[in-house]
């Protein structure tokens, strides 16, 4: 058994899971090796025309121009700018025009985007003694915006006040359950010491040395969680307000709930830096904006991008579909996430793994799609949990059905072998705040119906869904709940950051909060260690690939749908393309097309 088991409750990554190219100069090759201030000019994917869905697998009117402002609106509050105590995956992936982290990602579209690249270190993570210790070398020449300069002492004393989770509640904790010898409740501020998990020989290199060993610690040391903070520039709870730029930008004005501006950081030096181009001069961020205004104002040019890639809304989705001249601005962009269904064996007769089988063969898959938004927008029809966009996923469908509406007969079958030819009823669950998990549940409820499985739906508040109910496993089996509605984003995109939180059965406790509502499997527990341990990524990759499988073997989940979102990108933008590593565009490579 792990040594410990990561606790993440998030939102939306919230990342996601699952927060840059190899250098400005490969930025320029991989845009098509324009150079000298060009651009295409007429919002051309890779120099061609511009199409539908072309961000998603290249970039769209590439150039190297810099100038001009990139304008943003969020329609709500950001969770934090302080990059210790923030999770969502939108807030990663612009906190790097302010930060840098030990590692990133590289900038480039579509599965590529997923490799890691050295940011402030000048290479991944040197392991040793079996993956328990890692140790990170920092480049020559960086400062803060105030020119001092960028120590190992800045990243480990970053890393040990996001620790507080008091100060700073948004932030995972990765670090948390994962270095070695972490006090109850620790915080620089209370202890006032620093932790003896964490070595700084001299200003350029850091040491880590965890509880456990773990081969994916360069994800880790890619979180925003290592963005060096200067300790006498801290103010605790108040910092977000005041950040002290380690990226190309800095904070120009910050008015809390309403507005912030970024500005170029003249001691950053692009020399230092092999992933952002900083094309823009200034970066201007409105805060709660009507989600529709948003979408209008993106439509008519006077907006460049909305901030947290939910994607266009409905009317506005119609809009630009029904427009060949709109609809070839717009990315249908794939996400490290899959929307499901989890399949109780707590409940009866769901203790029997044929009745689970018959769940997934008499479900309409097209269905459960349309309820998320269909294909365009919404995802793609799943047949196991892992998404394409993570690196390794193999297709498997180990349930082929003769008819994508269900396959009565298949499911009658498997109701004969489980002992309940005639059917049984059950409840669903799903979170009330939801309309898309309510269609799911009422499209299951109607396919199911056909076999003699009745559904009861029962809606509970998203905010103690995971706490106190389809969560809380005493709950869940009191109320039979034989079916829960489920959704997740990876932290990040590889094997770990997907399905750890989903299919471990050691994550699941009575006090609830757990993201794995079904999986109980001990074969599956044992192949997470075995892949948790593996320094081979293609082996590794494979360990994950497999437990997918097992997954799906064991009909602990209906796979549904393989998430998709719905982009526009105005002709206001330039090197517009999708990264898989942050559900959406890459905010660090985008620039300002010439008026």
């Amino acid at each position: 058994m792990l040594a410990k088991t990561v606790k993440v409750e998030h939102t939306m990554r919230r990342r996601r899971t699952t927060i840059a190219v190899a250098g400005a100069a490969a930025l320029t090759v991989s845009l098509t090796a324009c150079g000298g201030g060009s651009s295409s000019g007429d919002g051309g994917a890779s120099g061609g025309a511009a199409k539908f869905d072309a961000a998603v697998t290249g970039v769209v009117n590439s150039s190297d121009a810099k100038g001009g402002t990139l304008r943003y609106a969020n329609e709500g509050e950001w969770d934090s700018t302080d990059p210790g105590d923030t999770y969502y995956g939108y807030s990663w992936n612009f906190a790097r025009y302010y930060t840098r982290t030990l590692v990133t990602y590289k900038s480039a579209p579509g599965a590529e985007g997923a490799t890691l690249v050295p940011d402030l270190a000048t290479s991944l993570g040197k392991s040793s003694d079996g993956g328990k210790t890692w140790t990170y070398t920092l480049k020559d020449g960086l400062k803060f915006e105030d020119g001092s300069p960028i120590t190992s002492g800045d990243i480990r004393y970053a890393v040990e006040r996001q620790l507080d989770k008091t100060t700073f509640p948004h932030g995972p904790t990765y670090f948390n359950d994962f270095l070695a010898d972490v006090p109850e409740g620790y915080s620089v501020y209370k202890d006032k010491k620093d932790l003896d998990s964490i070595e700084t020989p001299d200003d350029k290199t850091i040491v880590f040395h965890l509880n456990q060993a773990f081969s994916g610690f360069d994800y880790f040391a890619a979180l925003p969680s290592t963005v060096p903070v200067p300790k006498d520039k801290d103010t605790g709870s108040k910092y977000k307000s005041s950040v002290v730029s380690s990226g190309p930008y800095k904070f120009a004005d910050y008015q809390s709930g309403k507005s912030f501006k970024l500005v170029r950081n003249d001691q950053w030096d692009a020399a230092t830096d092999e992933v952002r181009p900083a094309l823009p001069d200034n970066i201007d961020v409105t805060l709660n904006v009507n989600k529709d205004d948003i979408d209008q104002r993106l439509l008519s040019g006077d907006l460049d991008v909305s901030v947290t890639q939910l994607g266009i809304g409905a009317a506005a989705k119609a809009q630009v579909l029904a427009d060949p001249e709109q609809k070839k601005n717009a990315d249908s962009a794939p996400l490290n996430r899959t929307w499901f269904t989890s399949i109780n064996s707590e409940v009866a007769p769901f203790d029997n793994i044929d009745c689970r089988k018959a769940v997934i063969y008499a479900a309409d898959r097209t269905g459960y799609q349309t309820a998320f938004g269909g294909s365009i927008g919404g995802g793609d029809v799943a047949t196991s949990l892992l998404p394409p966009t993570i690196p390794g996923q193999q297709k498997i469908d180990l349930y082929p059905v003769s008819s994508p509406t269900g396959d009565e007969a298949k499911a009658k079958e498997a109701l004969t072998a489980c002992g309940k030819p005639d059917g049984f009823e059950t409840s669903y669950s799903y979170r009330v705040e939801r309309p898309a998990e309510k269609a799911a549940a009422e499209s299951m409820q109607q396919s199911l119906a056909k076999v003699g499985i009745k559904l009861t739906l029962k809606p509970y508040p998203q905010s103690d869904y995971f706490s106190l109910y389809a969560g809380k496993p005493s709950f869940a089996k009191k109320e039979g709940l034989g079916l829960m509605a489920n959704g997740w984003g990876a932290d990040w995109a590889d094997g770990y950051g997907f399905l750890s939180q989903l299919v471990d059965s050691r994550v699941i406790r009575e006090t609830g909060g757990a993201s794995n509502l079904s999986v109980r499997d001990p074969e599956v527990d044992k192949l997470i260690d075995l892949a948790v341990n593996e320094q081979d990524t293609a082996k590794r990759e494979q360990e994950w690939a497999d437990i997918d499988k097992k997954v799906m073997e064991g009909a602990w989940v209906y796979p549904g749908v393989w998430a998709k979102v719905l982009l526009y990108r105005p002709k206001t933008l330039t090197n517009v393309f999708v990264s898989s590593s942050y559900d959406g565009y890459d905010y660090s490579a985008l620039g300002v097309a010439k008026s």
